[in-house]
């Protein structure tokens, strides 16, 4: 049966999720890359360094962001997002910054590792940190029921 998540099915998902992929698109050029995340608050928040993904942010912060969850090719979850995207400053960043660490850290084979992603220490306090303002959202299931 295929089917459509509903807002609540929709905010499951991606509560259960913590990586997921966000699109962006600025000066004709479409980007699409894997992030970690935490959801809280109809926002999903995540950190980068500096690179091509936070260039084409600030140059046009629409996204969309795509979170699935895939048991088989049968069996499956998709949500696709739309929103905004707005660095954090200050305590929000920090708020942040510590709601990724602790969402991150149990699902890490390594949990000496903190999740700065090869960051160089005296890089971490240049993450930007930031979140994006989901306004509108879709979802998709598929499920067959064992016979």
């Amino acid at each position: 049966m295929l089917g459509e998540l509903n807002k609540k099915e929709i905010v499951d998902l991606l509560k259960s999720q913590f990586i997921g992929r966000l699109g962006c698109h600025a000066n004709g050029e479409t980007y699409i890359v894997p992030i970690n995340y935490v959801y809280q608050n109809n926002a999903i928040y995540a950190h980068s360094g500096e690179g091509k993904k936070i260039e084409m942010l600030r140059k046009n912060p629409r996204v969309c962001f795509q979170v699935d969850e895939v048991e088989s090719m049968f069996k499956w979850k998709s949500a696709i997002l739309w929103g905004t995207f707005e660095e954090l400053k200050d305590m929000e960043r920090q708020q942040a910054m510590q709601g990724l660490i602790l969402r991150i850290m149990p699902n890490t084979n390594d949990p000496g590792r903190d999740p700065s992603h090869a960051i160089s220490p005296e890089l971490r306090n240049s993450l930007i940190v930031y979140r994006i303002n989901i306004e509108e959202g879709t979802g998709r299931f598929e499920f067959h029921e064992e016979q």
